[in-house]
């Protein structure tokens, strides 16, 4: 149970680890981090629906608090994009989030939400690295007050009017996993005129005994209340909610790209303006792009640089293929609550099943799918520069066209097939990705993939 700083890295999307690990005088440590970098507040302080969130979340309110900073508490656990939704709304100087999204429950973390309510830069990240320490309050005089405050209403309110959705007739089966999106994504869409069928809609801070992840093996109740033809729509959260999956009749779980591309063409209907993906998300979001006359941006995996993206370039949406999307008016970051509404708001208007089968005719199939590789954190980097030298000219049986490195390796080859390799940014693990126009293809690639870095690691 040590206070040194050694243990805390920012890595993807904050700092998560094991509970052995993530201790009260490590968290206070990043708030007093947090303190000494903003030197003022307002801060909100919120969490989810583990166990420990709210205790860690205290744990940070005293210790702004006793630097001199204003917080505002949430009331409840409460999804991450409504912490970083309140940061943009009510001007505050940031905000801390103890949450570790997706990870199984005997995890939990902490995302520092800058002022503009995106992820934080490793600008900033290192930043807050270099100032974590034990906590040095001001006089008790001094103390910030910590206000327990409702964050999700004004969320759902201006929700409702920037999609401004008439679900009036739509079934939606919602599964929030235990996580933090119940009574928030099911309730928003039930005001937009929906019938909501709940399911793991209540608080559970184990989560059902597995991770809180919305892929398809983990959402077996709700793809079955969808296709049996109960639901219209199937709606997951993660365990934070900012991202989100889909369902529907035909297509059972739907790919997160086929996802971004219905939604990115949806809001082209009124709407103009490019989009940011990252490199490990499909290409059939850039030919729905290129379809209307808009630009892709392609960026480094991690929705940090996505939303950085969405900035340089005015995007309109901005996605990754693990099913975090946000839109740009709204919110630079994954809002897998928002964008729940905007989906039913698609389906209220034309089913996605059809909306997807006019993508498929007009550019045809693009299938995707990524596996994992054991790797130690220390030696990523190795491995990494020992690929550098190793990179055949054909792979599987296709010839290397170009590789793309500006995250890992993303090989693609003369028919427009990839597979990148790169390292996770919070598990001990690398990734392999790969794209092609058939499933058969894209396990061939990726054990391919697994076959050039596993001698490696």
């Amino acid at each position: 149970m040590g206070t040194d700083a050694d243990a805390i890295e920012f890595g993807t999307d904050g700092w998560r680890a094991t509970l052995d690990v993530f201790t009260e005088p490590r968290v206070r440590m990043v708030g007093q981090a947090v303190a000494t970098y903003l030197e003022d507040g307002p801060v909100a302080v919120g969490y989810d629906a583990r166990d420990s969130s709210r205790g860690f979340a205290e744990e940070l309110a005293r210790t702004l608090a006793g630097n001199g900073i204003e917080v505002l508490l949430s009331e409840r656990d409460c999804p991450t994009p409504v912490v970083g939704w309140t940061v943009r709304d009510r001007e505050l100087a940031g905000a801390l989030m103890i949450t570790a999204s997706h990870n199984p429950p005997n995890y939990n973390g902490v995302k520092f939400i800058p002022d503009e309510g995106a992820p934080a830069l490793p600008e900033v990240t290192d930043q807050l690295e270099d100032l974590l320490a034990a906590p040095d309050p001001v006089p008790e005089s001094e103390y910030g007050d910590v206000t327990e405050v409702d964050f999700v209403e004004p969320y759902l309110a201006h929700a409702l009017e920037f999609v401004d959705a008439d679900l009036s007739g739509l079934t939606v089966a919602y599964d929030a996993m235990h996580g933090s999106g119940r009574d928030v994504t099911g309730d928003l869409l039930e005001r937009a005129g929906a019938d909501v069928i709940e399911l793991r809609c209540e608080r559970d801070p184990e989560f059902g005994g597995t991770s809180p992840e919305p892929e398809a093996d983990r959402l077996h109740d709700l793809i079955e209340t969808v296709t049996d033809g109960e639901a219209d729509l199937g709606i997951a959260n993660d365990g934070d909610a900012d991202r989100i999956s889909v369902v529907t009749p035909d297509e059972g779980f739907l790919d997160p790209s086929l996802q971004y591309a219905v939604l990115y063409e949806f809001l082209l209907e009124d709407e103009s303006g490019s989009a940011v993906r990252t490199v490990s998300t499909s290409s059939i979001v850039d030919k729905v792009a290129r379809a209307h006359g808009e630009e892709i941006v392609e960026t480094a995996v991690g929705f940090k640089w996505v939303a950085q993206a969405m900035k340089d370039h005015d995007a309109l949406m901005g996605g990754e293929e693990s099913g975090g999307f946000g839109i740009t008016s709204h919110l630079r970051n994954k809002d897998g609550v928002l964008i729940a509404l905007l989906a039913a708001a698609a389906e209220a208007e034309q089913p996605i099943d059809d909306r997807v089968a006019a993508i498929h005719d007009e550019h045809g199939h693009v299938f995707q799918d990524r596996i994992s590789v054991a790797c130690p954190d220390a030696r990523k980097e190795g491995v990494l520069e020992e690929l550098d030298g190793a990179l055949p000219d054909e792979l599987a049986g296709a010839t290397v066209a170009s590789v793309n490195t500006v995250d890992g390796f993303k090989i693609t080859f003369e028919d427009d097939t990839w597979v990148l390799v790169r390292p996770s940014g919070t598990e001990p693990k690398l990734r392999v990705y790969a794209e092609a126009d058939s499933p058969e293809r894209v396990e061939e690639l990726l054990d391919a993939g697994r076959d050039l870095v596993e001698p490696l690691v």
